[in-house]
């Protein structure tokens, strides 16, 4: 039998009390994972600006 490869589906987004973007992703096998990324207070990007 293989090696088993991890395939991370996203699972939802949410925002922390402290304000940090979370996001929540799962394998068909039953790991999970919780990634934070730290809005360090900037500015919102601006899609309309190349």
């Amino acid at each position: 039998m293989g090696d088993h490869v991890h395939v991370r589906l996203s699972q939802g987004l949410s925002v922390s009390e402290e304000g940090e973007l979370v996001e929540y992703s799962r394998c068909r096998c039953g790991a999970t994972w919780t990634k934070v990324f730290d809005t360090d207070g900037g500015e919102p990007e601006d899609p309309s600006r190349s």
